[in-house]
């Protein structure tokens, strides 16, 4: 299994309440990920500006040895874009309070359309705490896709620098496959026999994937595979706020005009537009 490594951080402040927040968030995370981390702030540079982000980058105690802070103009989502792929950026963090009139510019239109563009993968953090909320468990999107093996393989990593101790893979299984019509006993001992014939054939998918993952990778993490039907983004969505999960892991979007995106062309959507936990999107660089 080739190992995903986060080395390159990237976070957009702006200068509002929850700064602090997101300041301590980026630098526990690229503290944990040994990473270079990138703060980049889409405004004017002044030296108020400057020495406030200073004496605020002073108090983590979790920091990571690289810091690099960028100030530049322009339309906030073209800016980062353009300095994900200027730095290589391996991961790139969102953060915003939810009560906050932030949580709109930033995990609304912008994030949607950065998280559709992005070269690198994307984590949008609900509700970024300058206090460490350990995280200790990350619901992972198991569902069959090119982009699948790649997405488990990274949270099995990102779940090992963050001592993430349990992980549920959940393959959702979209209605059109398993809806038969029951109107009797025998139709519907016939739905349900389809049903769990589907899931076996998942768990067996999962499975193989997991059998690739070193073992030193899973000794100390509770795996959990589940099927759930629904559709697809909005079933996975639900079932991460159910459980309380501290973050949803997910592919990024099909890129290419494949069978699959034909039917699930907004499975993203739906994670975006509800944000039930933290989300890590991985873009599969491969």
């Amino acid at each position: 299994m080739k190992k995903r490594n986060f080395k390159t951080l990237l976070i957009g402040f702006a200068f509002s309440p929850n700064l602090k927040a997101n300041v301590f968030e980026a630098t526990r995370l690229a503290y944990y990920f040994n990473a270079k981390l990138f703060f980049l702030h889409v405004g004017e540079k002044t030296k108020a500006k400057e020495n406030t982000f200073l004496d605020i980058l002073k108090l983590p105690k979790e920091s990571p040895e690289k810091i690099e802070i960028l100030w530049e103009k322009g339309d906030p989502v073209n800016v980062i874009l353009s300095a994900c792929l200027r730095y290589k950026i391996d991961l790139l963090l969102l953060g915003a309070l939810k009560r906050e009139n932030v949580l709109k510019f930033y995990m609304g239109s912008i994030a949607r359309k950065i998280t559709r563009k992005a070269s690198c993968s994307v984590l949008l953090l609900i509700d970024p705490s300058i206090e460490r909320k350990p995280s200790q468990h990350a619901v992972v999107n198991a569902f069959e896709s090119p982009q699948t093996e790649p997405t488990i393989n990274a949270a099995f990593h990102f779940a090992s620098d963050l001592n993430i101790n349990k992980i549920t893979l959940v393959e959702e299984i979209n209605r059109s496959e398993h809806d038969l019509d029951v109107y009797d006993d025998k139709s519907l001992r016939r739905a349900t026999l389809k049903k769990e014939k589907i899931k076996r054939r998942e768990y067996s998918r999962v499975n193989q994937i997991l059998k690739k993952i070193p073992k030193s990778y899973k000794d100390n993490i509770k795996i959990i595979s589940q099927s759930i039907f629904g559709t697809r983004g909005y079933s996975i969505g639900h079932y991460a706020k159910l459980v309380r999960a501290d973050v949803l892991i997910m592919n990024a979007s099909e890129t290419k005009k494949t069978f699959l995106s034909k039917f699930f062309p907004k499975d993203l959507d739906y994670i975006l537009r509800e944000l039930p936990t933290n989300v890590l999107i991985i873009q599969n660089t491969n």
